[in-house]
C-alpha cells in the first residue's frame, strides 16, 4: 500500500456525490469539470458513463500535479431506453408515466486519475431498481417538486423518490451517486486503503 496518500478530489458538482464520501469519511476537494455531456455519444450505457466519467476526470486531473481525482456520471436505462436527467418538467412527467411500475438499471461510471502514480483506472457500478405504480397525481406532484430535474433518471432514491421505489437489487449508494463498494475496490487496485483518506 502506498505511504503516502495524495488530497483526493471530486470531479463533479453532485451533492449527493459528495455527501456519500462525507458519509464514508473522506472530505473530498470539489471540483466540478463542467464538461459538456453532448459531447459523447453511446447506445450501450455502460460504455457512455465510463466515457463520460473518464471525461470529467481527465478534464479535471490536468489542473492538478498530484492529486488523486475521481470522476461520476450516472444513467437510467427502462426497456432499453437511456434516461440521462430530464429537461424539463414535461419530460420527467413523461418518463415517470413510462417507468411506473416498472423495473430499471442505474449505472454508475467511476474513472479514477492517480496523479501520483500516473495510473488510470475506470468501472460500472450497475444496480436494478424497481419502480412503484405511482399515480398521474403523485408523478406531477413530484416533478413539481423539482427534485427529478437534477438526477439521472429523474429520481433521486435517498429525497422524495425514495417514496416511490419499491426496492433495489444491488449497491443502494451506486444508485445515489457512486458505489462505496467498488470505491473501496478500485482504491486497493490503486494501492491505497480507504482509510488512508479518513481524516484528513
Amino acid at each position: 500500500m502506498s505511504a503516502i496518500v495524495p488530497p483526493f478530489v471530486l470531479a463533479s458538482a453532485s451533492p449527493a456525490r459528495r455527501k456519500l464520501l462525507q458519509i464514508a469519511g473522506i472530505e473530498p476537494i470539489v471540483c466540478p469539470s463542467d464538461f459538456d455531456e453532448s459531447q459523447v455519444q453511446a447506445d450501450n450505457a455502460i460504455e457512455l458513463v465510463q466515457t463520460l466519467a473518464e471525461c470529467k476526470g481527465k478534464k479535471v486531473a490536468s489542473m492538478f500535479e498530484d492529486a488523486l481525482i475521481l470522476g461520476c456520471d450516472s444513467v437510467l436505462v427502462v426497456a432499453g431506453e437511456i434516461y440521462g436527467k430530464p429537461k424539463s418538467l414535461e419530460i420527467a412527467i413523461e418518463r415517470w408515466q413510462k417507468m411506473r411500475g416498472q423495473q430499471g438499471v442505474l449505472y454508475t461510471g467511476h474513472a479514477f486519475f492517480d496523479r501520483h502514480k500516473q495510473k488510470q483506472l475506470t468501472r460500472c457500478g450497475i444496480t436494478k431498481v424497481y419502480f412503484a405504480d405511482a399515480s398521474d397525481r403523485e408523478i406531477e406532484a413530484y416533478v413539481a417538486s423539482g427534485e427529478p430535474l437534477k438526477c439521472a433518471g429523474g429520481f433521486a432514491l435517498e429525497g422524495k423518490g425514495g417514496l416511490f421505489v419499491e426496492k433495489i437489487e444491488g449497491c443502494h449508494s451506486n444508485v445515489i451517486g457512486l458505489s462505496l463498494p467498488l470505491l473501496r475496490q478500485m482504491l486497493a487496485q490503486l494501492g491505497y486503503r480507504v482509510t488512508d483518506f479518513w481524516n484528513r
